[in-house]
C-alpha cells in the first residue's frame, strides 16, 4: 500500500488540530452550547474521536507499507505529483548544513540492508533495520542564515503509535467525564469550601470550561508528539504545563487544589530550567533544532540532530551510526584553537575553514566537545525529570490528584507524565552512555521510593499516583539501560492499564463520595463492573501471566522486557547489580500495594455502612469506557497485534548494537537489547519477575483477604518505618527546610529592605520634597509671584474704577468730550508745529 509524507503528515496534522478547533469554539461560545454548555462535551468528544480515527487510518497505512518493506520490497517512492524531496540517511555526512525553503516536505527513507548490528545469539533479530521517517516544515517562523526556527513534523512509527494511544485513551476519558462531571451542569455546591458565613460555597457549573481545558491539553500533547524540532517541542511542552495547571486547579476555590496546581507548575519550571540549558547547548553548537534531515532550496541535504550525532560515515570511514561528538560541538569546545587558526589566516576565510575541518578529527580524539554532548543530554533529561515526576522532582504528582479524576486518568497516564518518557525515547540517539546511566539510576531510585510510599497510602487516588511515579521510573530505567523498545513498550501498556485504574477509582469515588479506602469495603456486590475491570488493571500492572510463555496481560510483556534488559546490563556491569535487584523487588511491592488497594475497596465487610448503602454502579457512559480500556489493558501487548514489532521498527539508527562506555566511563557497557531473547537471560529474569510478583500478591492476600495477619499489628511492630513511609520519606518537609524556608527568609529580608530602607528613603525624600514645596508655596509663590500678579491686578482695578466715572451713558456729554478733545488735540498739534518751524 503506497503512502507519502504528505498523506500521513496531513492526517496526523488534522488529528492534532481538531482539539484546537474544539477549544476555540468552546472558548468563543461557552455556555451558549446548550444549557450550561452541555454540548461542549459533544464537540470536544467528537474532535478527539475523529482524531483517533485519523490516527488509526495513519497506522493502518503505515503498517501496511512498512510490512511490505519488511518482506523485502524496495523502499516506497512517492508519486511525482507529490513533489517531495527524498533523502537517504545513508548519504548524510556529519556537519552538513545548507539553507532550506520556508515550506518544505522532506521524506527520509533508509535502506533495510544495513549491517553492523549483530547481536550475540539474537536469532533472526540480528540486524537492525534502519527506521523509516518523514520530516518536514510546515512554516518557518524565522530564518537567521543557517539557523531556522520552524513549525514542522517528524513522523515515524513511534509518532503514529503515540497518536493512536493518546487519542484512544483521551476519547474514552471524554466519554467517561460526561457522567463523572455531570454535577458541573448546574450550580455546584462545594462541600469542601466553607465561606466566612459558615455556608458551603455555591458557584455556577463549569462543565464547558472543563472540556475547554481538556481540548487544549490534548492539542498540546499531540503537538509534543508530532514536533519536528526541539524548539517546537519546548513550546508545546510549556503549553502542556499550563494546561495541567488549569486542570489540576479546576476546583480553584479549594486551598489544596490551588496549592497543588502551583506546586506542579513550579516544580516543572525547575526541570525546564535544565531543559533550556540543553537547548542552548544544541543551538549554539549544532545550529539546528531539527530531529531529521531536511533539504535546502537547491536540493542539498541538511543534516538534523540525529544524523549529526550518529552519521553513517565519519571522515570517509564507515561509522555505522555510532554515537560521535558532532563537528559543531568539537569546534565550539575547541574555540581557542579555532580562533588561533582564524588569526593565522586573517585574509583567507576559506583556508581557515579548511584547516579547522582538517584539525577537527584530532580535536575530537582529544575529547573536545564530549562534555557539551553530555550537558545537552542531561539538560534535556532535566525537563523530562520534571514532567515525568522523577526523583528528586517527583513530589508534585501525588498532590496533583486534587484535580477531577478524569484529569488524573488523562494527565497521569497517557499524556503529561508520559511526555517526559516519550522525549527521552525520541532524543535517545543523542544520549551519551554516561547520561544513560544517570537516567537508569534516576528511574531506579524513583521506582523504589514511590512504590514504598504507596504501601501506606489510604487515599485510593494517591495509591495510583505513587504507582504512576513508580512505573515511570521503570520506563526511565529501561531507557537508561539501553532497552529502548522495552521502555517505549511499557509506556504504551502502562497508559492503558493506568488510565483504566484511575477511571475505576473515579467510579468508586463517584459512588461512595470519599477517596479514603478506610471508608470502603465490600463494594464488589454493589459495583461488579468497576470491580472486575479494576481487577484487570491490577493484574496488568503486576505483569500477570504464565511465566516463560506468550500468555499474559499487557504488563507481563513489557515489564518482563525491562527486567530482562536489567539482567543483561547487570551481567556485563557487575558493579551496577542494584539496577536489577531494585526493580525486581519493586515488582513485589507493586503487586502488594495494588492488591491491597483492590481488597480494601471491594472485598470484606463495609467499613462505612452509610456510604455502602448509598453506593451503586456508575452509569453506562462511565462503565463502557472501563470495559474498552480493560480489553486493551489485557490484550494490547499480545504478539498477534504486533505492537512490539511496530515499536522495534522505530528504533533510532545505531542504538541497537552493544555500545562501550563514553570518554568519562570507558568501562560501561550498554548491552544489545536483542540479546535478551536467549534463555540465559529470559529464563532467570522471567522467573524472578513472576516470583516477586506472586510474593507480593500472596502477601497482600494473606493480610487483606484471608486475614491471616492483622495489618494494625504490623503497623505497631514497624511503627518507625510506617511513619517514615506515611510521611512520604519526608521529601516535602526536607524541601521546605532546604528550599521553601530559605526562600521565604530571603523574601522577608528583601521585603524588609524594601519597606524599611528603600521605602523609608523614598518616603523621606517625599517628605523633604513636601516641606520644600510648602516653603516655596508660602514664600516664593504666595508672596512674590502671587504678590506681583495681585498688585498688578489691584492697580488695574483701581484705574478701571477711576475711568468708570466718566462712563455716564449720556450721549450729549460724550459729543461734548469728543469736541473738546478734538479742539484740544488740534491746538496741541498747532503749538508743536509752530515750535518746530521756529526752531
Amino acid at each position: 500500500m503506497p503512502f507519502s509524507a504528505e498523506s500521513i503528515s496531513t492526517l496526523l496534522a488534522i488529528a492534532w488540530l481538531l482539539p484546537l478547533a474544539s477549544f476555540t469554539v468552546i472558548v468563543l461560545s461557552g455556555r451558549a452550547l446548550g444549557r450550561t454548555g452541555k454540548f461542549a462535551s459533544v464537540l470536544a468528544t467528537a474532535a478527539i474521536v475523529t482524531g483517533f480515527a485519523l490516527s488509526l487510518v495513519s497506522l493502518v497505512i503505515w503498517h501496511g507499507s512498512d510490512h511490505a518493506t519488511a518482506q523485502g520490497g524496495a523502499p516506497h517512492e512517492a508519486a511525482p505529483a507529490e513533489r517531495e524531496t527524498h533523502a537517504s540517511l545513508d548519504n548524510v555526512e556529519s556537519g552538513v548544513h545548507s539553507g532550506a525553503p520556508l515550506i518544505q516536505l522532506v521524506a527520509a527513507e533508509v535502506s533495510t540492508e544495513e549491517g553492523g548490528y549483530t547481536a550475540d545469539a539474537a536469532g533472526d533479530h540480528d540486524t537492525q533495520k534502519l527506521p523509516t521517517y518523514y520530516a518536514g516544515d510546515w512554516y518557518a517562523l524565522g530564518v537567521f542564515g543557517d539557523l531556522r526556527i520552524t513549525i514542522g513534523y517528524y513522523v515515524d512509527a513511534l509518532t503514529i503509535i503515540m497518536f493512536c494511544m493518546v487519542t484512544l485513551i483521551a476519547s474514552c476519558i471524554h466519554f467517561y467525564a460526561i457522567g463523572y462531571m455531570h454535577d458541573e451542569l448546574h450550580d455546584f455546591t462545594d462541600s469542601e469550601v466553607t465561606l466566612a458565613s459558615g455556608e458551603k460555597l455555591t458557584r455556577p457549573g463549569r462543565f464547558h470550561r472543563f472540556y475547554q481545558y481538556m481540548s487544549l491539553f490534548c492539542f498540546s500533547m499531540l503537538g509534543v508528539v508530532i514536533s519536528g524540532n526541539m524548539a517546537m517541542v519546548f513550546v508545546f511542552w510549556e503549553l502542556v504545563g499550563i494546561c495541567s495547571y488549569f486542570l489540576i486547579g479546576f476546583y480553584i476555590e479549594r486551598k489544596s487544589a490551588s496549592n497543588a496546581a502551583n506546586k506542579a507548575f513550579i516544580v516543572n519550571r525547575v526541570g525546564d530550567f535544565g531543559m533550556i540549558i540543553g537547548l542552548m547547548a544544541l543551538w549554539g553548537s549544532l545550529g539546528t533544532f531539527s530531529f531529521g534531515d531536511t533539504a535546502g532550496p537547491d536540493g542539498e541535504t541538511r543534516a538534523g540532530i540525529f544524523s549529526l550525532v550518529r552519521p553513517k560515515t565519519l571522515e570517509g570511514q564507515a561509522n555505522e551510526h555510532r554515537l560521535v561528538v558532532p563537528d559543531g560541538m568539537v569546534q565550539w569546545a575547541a574555540h581557542e584553537q579555532v580562533a588561533g587558526v582564524v588569526l593565522d589566516h586573517p585574509d583567507d576565510l576559506a583556508a581557515a575553514r579548511s584547516q579547522i575541518a582538517s584539525q577537527t578529527p584530532d580535536w575530537r580524539d582529544d575529547g573536545y566537545g564530549y562534555w557539551l554532548l553530555v550537558i545537552a543530554g542531561l539538560g534535556i533529561f532535566c525537563g523530562c525529570v520534571g514532567k515525568s515526576a522523577q526523583f528528586p522532582l517527583h513530589v508534585w504528582l501525588p498532590d496533583a490528584m486534587e484535580g477531577p479524576t478524569p484529569v488524573s486518568a488523562l494527565v497521569h497516564s497517557a499524556t503529561m507524565v508520559a511526555a517526559g518518557v516519550y522525549l527521552v525515547a525520541r532524543f535517545f540517539p543523542v544520549l551519551a552512555p554516561e547520561v544513560l546511566l544517570v537516567i537508569a539510576y534516576t528511574g531506579c531510585i524513583t521506582l523504589f521510593i514511590a512504590a514504598t510510599i504507596a504501601i501506606t497510602a489510604t487515599d485510593i487516588k494517591r495509591v495510583l499516583a505513587y504507582s504512576t511515579v513508580s512505573q515511570l521510573g521503570y520506563m526511565m530505567l529501561a531507557l537508561g539501560l539501553g532497552g529502548w523498545v522495552a521502555g517505549v513498550f511499557h509506556l504504551i501498556t502502562h497508559a492503558f492499564f493506568k488510565s483504566l485504574l484511575f477511571m475505576c477509582s473515579g467510579s468508586v469515588i463517584h459512588a461512595v463520595h470519599s477517596n479514603e479506602m478506610t471508608d470502603m469495603g465490600g463494594l464488589l456486590k454493589k459495583m461488579p463492573i468497576t470491580a472486575m475491570t479494576m481487577l484487570v488493571g491490577c493484574l496488568a500492572i503486576i505483569g500477570a501471566g504464565i511465566p516463560l510463555s506468550t500468555i499474559g496481560f499487557s504488563g507481563y510483556y513489557s515489564k518482563d522486557a525491562i527486567l530482562e534488559q536489567a539482567w543483561s546490563f547487570a551481567s556485563v556491569n557487575p558493579m551496577h547489580n542494584a539496577l536489577f535487584f531494585v526493580p525486581a523487588a519493586g515488582a513485589a511491592i507493586t503487586a502488594f500495594y495494588m492488591f491491597r488497594m483492590w481488597y480494601m475497596t471491594f472485598l470484606g465487610k463495609p467499613r462505612d455502612q452509610h456510604r455502602y448503602d448509598h453506593a451503586h454502579e456508575s452509569p453506562r457512559v462511565m462503565t463502557t469506557p472501563l470495559i474498552v480500556l480493560a480489553l486493551f489493558a489485557m490484550a494490547v501487548a499480545w504478539p498477534v497485534f504486533g505492537l512490539n514489532g511496530l515499536i522495534e521498527s522505530a528504533r533510532p539508527a545505531g542504538t541497537l548494537a552493544t555500545a562501550d562506555g563514553g570518554a568519562l566511563m570507558p568501562n560501561l557497557i550498554i548491552p544489545n537489547e536483542h540479546g535478551n531473547h536467549v534463555d540465559a537471560v529470559r529464563v532467570p529474569a522471567g522467573l524472578i519477575a513472576f516470583g516477586t510478583a506472586m510474593f507480593g500478591l500472596l502477601l497482600a492476600s494473606a493480610i487483606y483477604w484471608w486475614g491471616l495477619v492483622d495489618p494494625n499489628e504490623i503497623r505497631r511492630q514497624f511503627r518507625a518505618a510506617h511513619r517514615f513511609l506515611l510521611g512520604k520519606w519526608w521529601f516535602d518537609e526536607l524541601y521546605e527546610v532546604i528550599f521553601i524556608r530559605p526562600t521565604l527568609f530571603v523574601s522577608r529580608c528583601i521585603s524588609g529592605i524594601d519597606k524599611k530602607i528603600i521605602d523609608s528613603l523614598i518616603d523621606g525624600l517625599a517628605l523633604a520634597t513636601r516641606k520644600v514645596a510648602n516653603v516655596w508655596d508660602a514664600v516664593v509663590d504666595r508672596r512674590v509671584v502671587d504678590g506681583l500678579f495681585n498688585g498688578v491686578a489691584y492697580r488695574t482695578w483701581d484705574v478701571a474704577l477711576a475711568l468708570r466715572v466718566v462712563q455716564t451713558g449720556k450721549l450729549r456729554q460724550y459729543v461734548m468730550f469728543i469736541v473738546i478733545g478734538t479742539v484740544a488735540l488740534f491746538v496741541l498739534v498747532s503749538i508743536v508745529r509752530s515750535y518746530a518751524l521756529a526752531g
